[in-house]
This record gives structure tokens, C-alpha cells and sequence, in this order.
């Protein structure tokens, strides 16, 4: 599995030390371990998992902005986890709401000594924490994420939305607080599909 991630993290632009690629490799043994019980990710396959989780999390570290970074409706730490092994001098807040996500986060920070993420247990609107990123890959749509999470960014933050399509619909209905800043097509070694990153940043208020 090893040499499989390294092959695929050749194919882009990250440079990522052999004890990063260790780290994404355990990460994704313990999601595989714990799955049977927890039920964390309808992909069953680590091989899979290596496409599909790591490496479509990877592709957006260049776009992160800032020092402080939430995701929301982590689930079982994606694309927070990933994110957060690439790249060490950024924080990561992992925030869920189900318990059994946040105790495998928890096992996640333990076993692979991850100091940069926290889990936290929380609904959205419960959370007032204030943050440099929002990053999701848990909406359906562009609204819902900017409605329950209008409150996290800094003045200048960043929603960082992870589209399985364009949305220009969506972005033609976007709300007065945000402008887009970017709109970048992902490319993702070996994954079946196209992958967007919608960067917005919150207008001063």
C-alpha cells in the first residue's frame, strides 16, 4: 500500500516525507480496521481508499489559506486527517457531531501522533470558534454549507467547497457576504470523475 500511495502522490505537485506517507497509510488501516464496527466510509477496499479519501484530500492542500482550519462534518477525518499529515505547521479542527467519529478521531490523533488536529463533538451552529479556513466535504449544496457555517471564518476567511461538478448554478445564487476567489478543477491520480474546489472568501461585514 506503501509504495502504491507513493506512486500516486508522484503523479502531482506534493512533496510529502516518508513518515507522511507512513502516517496516510496507517490512517487508512485504521479507518479499514475500525469500519467493520463504526461503519465510518461505504468504501471497503484500502487500495480504494487510497484514491478516494487520501489523495482527493491531498489535492486541495495548495489551496488551504491561513493557520487555522476547521472541517466540518469531518466524518471519519476527511479531508481533515490528510490534510493535516501533509501539511504539520497548520491546525485542524475536526468537528462532528456523531461520538463514535470524533473517539475513532480521537484513536486517529493517538496512534499517529498528530498534534495539529483536534476532534471536536459538535453541531455546526453550536461552534464559535473562528477560523482563517472552512473547508467541507459533507453538503449536497453550496448554501446549506455557507448558511450553517456563515459564522465560522475570520473577516477575509475562506469556504473551501469540494464539488463533484461545477457549480455555477450555485454560484449565480451565492450570498452577499462571499465572492468567489476561485474555482479550480482537481485533478486526482487514478479517481473516476471530475473534482472542483470552490474558494470563496467572506467580504468584511
Amino acid at each position: 500500500m506503501l509504495d502504491k500511495l507513493r506512486k500516486l502522490v508522484a503523479q502531482t505537485s506534493l512533496q510529502l516525507s516518508d513518515l507522511q506517507l507512513q502516517q496516510l497509510v496507517q490512517y487508512v488501516q485504521l479507518l479499514d480496521k475500525w469500519n467493520s464496527a463504526y461503519n465510518l466510509t461505504s468504501v471497503r477496499d484500502p487500495n480504494e481508499m487510497l484514491v478516494k479519501h487520501i489523495m482527493d484530500s491531498l489535492v486541495v492542500a495548495p489551496h488551504l489559506h491561513g493557520q487555522r482550519i476547521i472541517d466540518v462534518g469531518t466524518g471519519p477525518g476527511l479531508p481533515g486527517v490528510p490534510l493535516a499529515i501533509c501539511c504539520p505547521d497548520k491546525e485542524f479542527t475536526l468537528l462532528d457531531s456523531l461520538g463514535k467519529r470524533v473517539r475513532f478521531l480521537n484513536q486517529v490523533k493517538l496512534q499517529l501522533g498528530l498534534k495539529n488536529i483536534q476532534p471536536v463533538q459538535s453541531r455546526v451552529e453550536d461552534h464559535h470558534e473562528k477560523y482563517d479556513s472552512v473547508i467541507s466535504r459533507a453538503f449536497a449544496s453550496l448554501n446549506d454549507m455557507l448558511h450553517w457555517c456563515q459564522h465560522l471564518p475570520v473577516s477575509n476567511g475562506q469556504f473551501l467547497a469540494m464539488k463533484g461538478a461545477q457549480a455555477q448554478e450555485e454560484i449565480a445564487a451565492l450570498p452577499d457576504f462571499v465572492k468567489v476567489v476561485g474555482n479550480v478543477e482537481l485533478t486526482v491520480p487514478e479517481l473516476v470523475g471530475q473534482r472542483y474546489l470552490l474558494v470563496l472568501e467572506k467580504t468584511a461585514v
